[in-house]
């Protein structure tokens, strides 16, 4: 293997055994997990989960009591100064100077990574162009809406152009058209190659830009799984006759179809495909002898098990 195949096969994170504990209180025990580089990956539970603790410690920004954290092949512990070199991290209260304008706000993030003056209008210039700000640099922070904002706080974690980015409940307070401008934005940003790290709790929403999902409860990783491997895919479930006691082969074969699993009397999965698609894979599992019974659109179950799966879980609350 060649030496640019192993640094893309090696996780953008790559956390083990990782235990933090705030003074009497445990609150995250052993978590272990990577994240595949270029991939946007949805850390969710529920408040108190330890969400925010948990990015924190990849950030080096908290001391874990053991374990490691890698980022981008850097030892987060061992070599912080490296590692905030290769990460930008947006806090779930991410501040700005109102009386700065989106151009002096971002010049001075880029002072602070160290970026010499003389390269800082180009950078300047990147980053607003690639976050939709370039109309604005002249505005004050202060009278910008709240999605102008939150992009202006994201764009201020990007001026040193880090692989990884952890984003900390970034669509918290946005109305509908700047959610759905941050899930645009979210697929740029991996189609460029940046790995981000995104939490929330706001499941609805994970499957218009996230890759995969890690369930965190009272500082215990539940579940690490993938969500729809294309942009425009989505969550289907097909009900079957009979229990299935696998994936049926013509699913778990066509191209288009991703994440399939044994979903009680039915299947869910991804699917990247328009109405014709779906008649096509339709007539295709009938063809194939699967005992279809109905096809539906399954996001709400997806937040249904989503519960399932948090819910039987008692037990007091870590700190987020």
């Amino acid at each position: 293997m060649s030496a640019m195949a192993r640094e893309h096969a090696r996780p953008a994170i790559a956390v083990r055994d990782l235990v933090f504990e705030y003074p009497g209180q445990r609150a995250l025990h052993g978590i272990s997990f990577d994240v595949a580089r270029g991939s946007v990956t949805a850390l969710v539970g529920p408040n108190g989960a330890g969400k925010t603790t948990l990015l924190s410690c990849v950030a080096a920004l908290l001391r874990p009591l053991s374990g490691s954290v890698h980022v981008d092949g850097v030892d987060m512990l061992a070599e912080p100064r490296d590692g905030h070199r290769r990460i930008g991290y947006l806090k779930d209260f991410y501040g700005l100077y109102d009386s700065l304008t989106v151009r002096q706000t971002l010049w001075h993030a880029a002072r602070s990574q160290g970026i010499a003056p003389a390269d800082c209008p180009t950078v300047i210039e990147r980053v607003a162009q690639a976050l939709d700000l370039d109309a604005l640099l002249g505005s004050l922070a202060g009278a910008l809406s709240r999605g102008q904002r939150q992009r202006l706080a994201i764009a201020r974690t990007m001026v040193h152009a880090p692989p990884v980015l952890l984003l900390d409940e970034p669509a918290s307070g946005l109305d509908p058209e700047a959610r759905h401008d941050l899930a645009a934005l979210m697929r740029r940003l991996q189609a460029d190659g940046v790995t981000l790290l995104v939490s929330s709790h706001i499941l609805a929403e994970l499957s218009e830009y996230s890759t995969e999902m890690m369930i965190l409860r009272d500082g215990r990783l539940l579940e690490q799984r993938p969500l729809a491997e294309a942009a425009d895919a989505v969550w289907l479930r097909m009900a079957l006759v009979t229990p299935p006691a696998e994936v049926p082969a013509p699913l778990a074969a066509h191209p288009a179809v991703s994440g399939a699993r044994v979903d009680g009397d039915g299947v869910l999965f991804a699917f990247a495909g328009d109405a014709a698609a779906r008649h096509a894979l339709l007539a295709q599992c009938v063809a194939g002898d699967v005992p279809v019974c109905g096809l539906a659109d399954a996001g709400a179950r997806l937040q249904d098990e989503y519960l399932r799966r948090v819910r039987p879980h008692g037990g007091g609350a870590a700190p987020a």
